[in-house]
Order: C-alpha cells, then structure tokens, then sequence
C-alpha cells in the first residue's frame, strides 16, 4: 500500500531525526561554526551581584541540607544575597530557614504557586543578576561562579546549569533511566548552547538578567520554562555551563516519576501554545530551528509516529524483506520493553529491557500531559512528587 509506505517512511524519519538525527546535525553544525568563528579571549570581569532565590513549599526533609549547602557555595559575601520563600508551608520548613539570619525569608499564609511567590520576591530583587534554584538539589561549590562569568556576553540574557541525577542504591530504576535521559539532554545543551542557544532551562539552577524577568502568569505550570523563553522572545540567548550543576536524587518511585513528567508535559504544552511566535523561522531563525527540533517535534509528532510506524510497518511488513525484518525489530522491541516493565515490578535492574520501556514511558506521560493540560485537570498547584531522600549524597564537589 503506497499510503502505508509513505507514513512508514516518514514517522521513521521523523523518528530517527527527533532522537539521533538532530543531536548529530546541532554538533556538525557546531564544528561547522568552529571553523569560520573564532573564540572570544576572555577578558577582565568584575563577578555582578547576585541574589540566590529558593522556593520551597513544605521541604523540612531536604531544607537544612539545601541551606548548609547554600551557605558553602563560593561567591563574594558582599555580593550575594540568600533568599528562601516558604509561603504555605506548614511542615516546619519555615523555622528552619528562619534559624539563619544570613537569609532572607518570605513568607505568607496559604498556597497560591511557585509562580505567585515569585512574582511578589522579584518585585524586591535590586542585584542585576537573580539565581532560581530547587530546594531538594546540592550545588557544586563554583556554581555561581561559573554561572556569573557567561554574563560578561552582553548577547546572554540567562544562564542554565546541569542537572544531575545521583542514585543512592541500583535498585531506583526510574533513577537509571532519569539519569540516563539527562545524560542525554545535556548533550545536547552543551552543544545548543555553542551553535546559538539552549531550548528551555534547568529549573534546578537557572539565572536570568533581573531586568529581563517578565511576571509569570499564575496558572502557568513550568515557571521556568517560561521565563526562559521569554528571554528568547526579547532577543537573547540563554547559554549552558555545566560547570555549574545541580545534584538531585530520582523519583522514589516509578508512580511518583510518572506524576512529575506528566506534570512536565502539561506545563510544556501550555507554555508551547503561549510562545508559537518562537517559531517564526525569519525573526528567529537559530532558535526556531532548534525550538522545533529539540521540543516540538518530540512533544507533537513523537508519540503519535510511534504508534503509525508499528501499525504501518504492520500493513507492509509482507511486501519485502526490510518490512519484515523491521516488523520483527520493532514486536522486539515491545517485547523488551514489556519485560523490562515487568522486571521494574519486579525490583530487577537490567538496563537492556529497562531502556527501551523507560523510552516508552516517557512518550506515555507525554500524551498523558497533553491530556490532562486540555481538560484542564493540571492544576498550577500539583501534588509533589516523592524523591529518595539526601542522606549519604555529596554535597559539594
């Protein structure tokens, strides 16, 4: 049938494109790059001050390890304020950051969102530079450092560091897939970051120019992902140091990882509707081709190609020995991925049957996601995902 070998054909393509082709194309091109620009020398930079802002509702369990962690970070004392907001909060996390006086709290009764509580501190932040970073993350000790040097580009209107994923035991499966997956992810960055610039954020440790913080609507999901694309908007890059990293543990279980990526993928296909004018190839001509590459193509085109390149493959898996051969890869496949799901029911780590199922997985919340932003059922103030506690993890390096 020439419908199904077309369809064959392109959700292959478009496959293949979304997961490998495009990681190999953004690294040519980066050498490509290499070789008709020249590296800036690094000139004198006085480091900006800077204001380290933490939202953390109900964290009593990872709070003293984020605050010891904070205060060992290295930047300029004079240069540096500490800022944690707490507001609804009523597990204790508010008395242990207020045990501090080196930082700063804010604090109101009731439960309004990230977003809110952002909003209101920004209005109060006076540095030039502001740092966003997760209450359950450690950072390594010239975090700040690092990031700050990028801003010496007037061209960088935000800065992301790298997120880590630690597993304290072999058994977190979700874990080795996470980690996996951001092992990936930062490739990619990294090699974003050189062409032109990320797509996104790590909203673990992240910084922006104050100045260019446009408030973050109230019922928006992923403030961060938000925000940076707002600096896109207005013209600028946001670069990638991963000599800046946040330290985080997984997902303490596989329900509690599948919450928060659902939770990811609702947030991302509101923002993605907000920003459709990043799109636009003639006013942004790097950025949109990295926008969609990178997040478009693997949100929209990605889960629904996965299941008409099996049904396809289906209709013509008879008519010549590639259709066959690749009809048997692919129930392969399906089966590796069923057994790694059973196996992770099981608490049994094999990575060959657990990646293909995590990849699965990944697409299933991501259609998921998208349901639950249409029907409206991702609510801004979503139930936290557990994480595996921070006992035994290094908090600096």
């Amino acid at each position: 049938m020439f419908w199904m070998k077309l369809i064959f054909w392109l959700t292959f393509g478009m496959l293949f494109y979304c997961f490998i082709g495009y990681a190999v194309l953004i690294w040519l091109l980066v050498q490509l790059k290499g070789l008709f620009v020249s590296k800036k020398l690094n000139e004198p930079f006085e480091l900006p001050e800077m204001s380290f802002v933490v939202a953390a509702y109900n964290e009593s369990a990872f709070i003293e390890t984020k605050i010891q962690n904070t205060l060992s970070v290295k930047y300029p004392e004079d240069k540096l304020k500490l800022i944690f907001i707490t507001d609804g909060s009523d597990d204790g996390t508010r008395e242990i950051v207020q045990k501090y006086p080196q930082i700063i709290n804010y604090h109101q009764q009731g439960r309004k969102g990230k977003a809110a509580a952002l909003n209101r501190v920004m209005e109060t932040i006076t540095t030039p530079i502001v740092v966003f970073s997760d209450a359950n993350t450690n950072l390594n000790k010239n975090a700040l450092i690092s990031l700050a040097i990028k801003y010496a580009d007037a061209g960088i209107g935000g800065v992301s560091g790298e997120k880590k994923v630690v597993l304290s035991t072999s058994e977190n499966q979700q874990g080795i897939g996470e980690g996996l997956y951001w092992k990936y992810e930062s490739f990619l960055k990294k090699q974003e970051s050189q062409f032109y610039s990320i797509v996104g954020s790590a909203g673990e440790l992240f910084s922006i120019r104050t100045a260019l913080f446009k408030p973050i609507p109230s019922h928006i999901i992923l403030d961060d992902f938000y925000t940076a694309l707002t600096i896109n908007q207005q013209g600028y890059k946001i670069a990638y140091e991963p000599g800046a990293f946040a330290i985080e543990t997984p997902s303490a279980s596989l329900a509690d990882e599948q919450v928060r990526k659902v939770r990811i993928a609702a947030g991302a296909f509101q923002v993605s509707f907000k920003f459709t004018g990043l799109l636009n190839f003639f006013k942004h001509p790097a950025f949109s081709f990295q926008y969609f590459s990178h997040k478009i193509l693997r949100w929209y085109f990605a889960p629904v190609s996965i299941i008409l390149l099996l049904v396809s493959n289906y209709y013509n898996h008879a008519e010549a020995d590639f259709y066959r051969w690749f009809w048997y890869a692919q129930l392969a496949f399906y089966c590796i991925a069923l057994m790694g799901w059973i196996l992770q029911k099981a608490k049994r780590v094999i990575p060959l049957f657990y990646f293909p199922f995590y990849f699965l997985f990944m697409n299933y919340c991501t259609v998921v996601g998208l349901y639950r932003y249409l029907s409206g059922k991702q609510n801004v103030l979503w139930k936290k995902s557990k994480r595996e506690t921070t006992e035994d993890k290094p908090i600096n390096q």
